[in-house]
């Protein structure tokens, strides 16, 4: 007999570090709201709060206790890369604050545990084989399989043991990369659990990664809510951000483009630059990036700029992505890169490198252009390309949107994962009765 023959009844916990504070905690969030309108009784725990929703469990981190609490853990976890005194630029968790996650998820007994980002302090591999529940993972990124790092770049260590981490600047075997490395192999070796990459780059790195390997993988892709992100009348929305009705808009969206070497600002800057040298975007185009304030520095682009600074307002970013005659995201590694679908959704075409994660949902010459990798001059072309030809633009808008409504809704991805959890309740209650 099936232990579960509706997902109604299904309790489902979704462990992430953050509930809205970036854009793996807003997946995540989202995704948790999605099956609640599913009938699906879901709850978040989270280390770091930020909404007033009840099914959110956590501290919110406005009080003085819990910013001091916030500030312990984050230290903590920094403090082993202190002696790495060559590290690089980029994220890397080592994932040894010693949290109350264990007991906390024992109180709410879930029938599933659905991991997203749960790193900065949230989850010590050793937790999971503690849980005693079926474990769902969302990948976002590549933290689960390496032994630190976020984003692995060029390194495919990872396929190994890690060691010698060029992100740590490391030339140690047995680093701290190794070491986290062979904590997660230890905890996890032979631990069920069901990886859900959000894009088919990131399951085939899991599936060519020493510690997922034998893992069972089903990609889900990242979703959004068409009825939110829609194309918004383009002469009102440029109003509304005073942005100019003559120009062809090419939009950017980056917390710190030129900190974060993945999100290939260097390669924009070149194409806006070479795009500037044509008499006819220098007067007719106009870069718009969103995400940052105006730097002190001014930004060599070639092209006039202007900057919207950050919006946490799904609102506020229908408006700029509808305002837009392009989107690029020209990032070198993207587990996803749901600015695309939240782009396309609101009608703009998509300009991106033929990359990563960007492939599930940029269609070449379909719905935007995907540029060969990494080449500026490339990216400069399929900018123009999306942008010399009026009706052209106007059948790439359409498809844009046609590809999201089609493909990359909530609706459509609570559907699959309410499959999966009631897949693996149901081998549960078979592998029990056997």
């Amino acid at each position: 007999m099936l232990l579960k023959d509706s997902s109604s009844s299904v309790k489902v916990l979704h462990l992430s570090t953050s509930d809205y504070s970036g854009g793996a905690a807003r997946g995540a969030y989202w995704m948790h709201k999605a099956l609640q309108q599913a009938n699906v009784n879901s709850m978040m725990l989270v280390a770091e709060k930020s909404t007033a929703d009840p099914s959110v469990i956590g501290s919110p981190g406005i009080t003085g206790a819990q910013k001091i609490v916030n500030g312990i853990r984050q230290t903590v976890e920094y403090w082993p890369l202190k002696r790495y005194k060559q590290k690089q630029p980029g994220f890397f968790s080592s994932a040894i604050f010693p949290s109350k996650l264990v007991k906390q998820v024992r109180d709410i007994d879930p029938d599933i545990i659905n991991l997203h980002w749960v790193s900065m302090g949230l989850l010590r591999p050793e937790y999971l084989r503690q849980f005693g529940k079926p474990i769902v993972w969302t990948l976002r990124d590549m933290w689960g399989f390496t032994g630190g790092c976020h984003y692995a770049g060029a390194c495919r260590r990872y396929e190994q043991q890690c060691g010698c981490c060029p992100l740590l600047g490391s030339a140690q075997e047995s680093d701290l990369s190794r070491q986290t490395w062979q904590r997660k192999y230890r905890a996890w070796e032979q631990l069920p659990m069901t990886l859900v990459p959000i894009s088919h780059w990131l399951a085939d790195c899991a599936r060519q990664s020493s510690l997922f390997k034998s893992k069972q993988i089903e990609v889900i892709p990242n979703a959004v809510d068409p009825e939110q992100y829609y194309p918004i009348n383009k002469k009102v929305a440029r109003d509304l951000l005073k942005l100019p009705q003559d120009k062809k808009l090419i939009l950017f969206g980056a917390i710190s483009p030129t900190a974060d070497k993945r999100k290939g600002f260097t390669y924009l800057a070149a194409a806006l630059r070479q795009l500037s040298q044509c008499d006819r975007w220098q007067t007719q185009a106009e870069a718009v990036i969103f995400g940052t304030d105006r730097p002190a520095r001014p930004l060599n682009l070639g092209l006039n700029t202007a900057f919207l600074g950050r919006l946490h307002d799904d609102t506020m970013l229908a408006l700029a992505y509808s305002a837009a005659d392009v989107m690029v995201v020209p990032s070198i590694q993207e587990a996803f890169g749901k600015t695309s679908i939240e782009a396309m959704a609101c009608g703009t075409p998509v300009v991106s490198f033929d990359s990563t994660g960007l492939k599930d949902s940029v269609v070449h010459r379909q719905n935007g252009y995907r540029a060969q990798c990494f080449c500026s001059d490339d990216l400069a072309a399929g900018i123009m390309w999306v942008l010399e030809d009026d009706a052209r633009w106007a059948t790439l808008s359409r498809c844009a949107r046609s590809t999201v409504t089609a493909q990359f809704t909530f609706k459509r991805q609570a559907q699959r994962y309410q499959a999966v959890y009631l897949r693996l309740l149901n081998q549960a209650a078979a592998h029990s009765a056997d």
